[in-house]
């Protein structure tokens, strides 16, 4: 081999050297970049999981109540919905919260009444937004509780059904507002129809709840 070949060979050896130690560095400063960002992510999420332990459940938006908020006066508890929709429309509507507290609705409004049975949400929503305040109960309620509410609910602009879909044992709505109880004792059940019944959030207040549609026979009368 000539002098030339053994200086190249060298040469070589010591590029590939300075080569590998390169890249030694290069993978150490990745691992610890990599190592630091999984920290941070750690932390952030230990944070993150430490609000919701501390939050409870009403900031921790089921989708019945997504985009709600509570409010506590004049009744403890009440949920709120702000921008909803007034139009009217024929198509079935898909509502976000169980039962409906407003939104787009059927031009026929439910008649207020009494009714052992569920009944078109998009009807009983355009009563809602004349003032109604509508009452649902599931099939954990018992026959007391019903016999109750049923007084509560015998007087003008009061809607009572079935909605055995509903989380909550007792539902108590008005147009973008809703309380949740599990018994007929609560003593806000009665506030609640004091403060909303034809109240403050009444977008139309005074409007008619007869008249327009029946859920007794599913027809619809002539006054809209």
């Amino acid at each position: 081999m000539s002098k030339t070949d053994t200086t190249k060979t060298g040469r070589e050896r010591l590029a590939e050297e300075r080569a590998r130690q390169a890249r030694g560095e290069r993978n150490r400063k990745i691992g610890i970049i990599l190592a630091v960002v999984v920290a941070l992510a750690l932390v952030a999420g230990g944070g993150f999981a430490l609000v919701q332990s501390q939050s409870g459940d009403d900031t921790k938006p089921t989708d019945s109540l997504a985009g709600s908020k509570v409010i506590n006066s004049p009744v403890k508890g009440v949920r709120q919905w702000t921008d909803l929709s007034r139009d009217h429309t024929n198509a079935e509507q898909k509502y976000l919260m169980n039962p409906p507290v407003g939104g787009a609705h059927h031009p026929a409004w439910s008649t207020c009444g009494i009714y052992d049975k569920e009944i078109p949400n998009n009807h009983t929503v355009h009563s809602l937004e004349h003032g109604a305040v509508w009452i649902t109960t599931n099939d954990k309620v018992s026959a007391g509780d019903i016999a109750t509410l049923k007084k509560v609910a015998s007087q003008d602009y009061m809607i009572m059904s079935k909605v055995p879909s509903q989380s909550s044992p007792i539902v108590l709505s008005a147009w973008g507002l809703q309380l949740r109880v599990d018994k007929a004792s609560d003593p806000r059940i009665q506030q609640f129809v004091k403060a909303y019944l034809q109240g403050p959030q009444t977008p139309e207040p005074g409007a008619a709840c007869s008249g327009a549609y029946d859920p007794a026979t599913g027809k619809t009368g002539g006054q809209m």
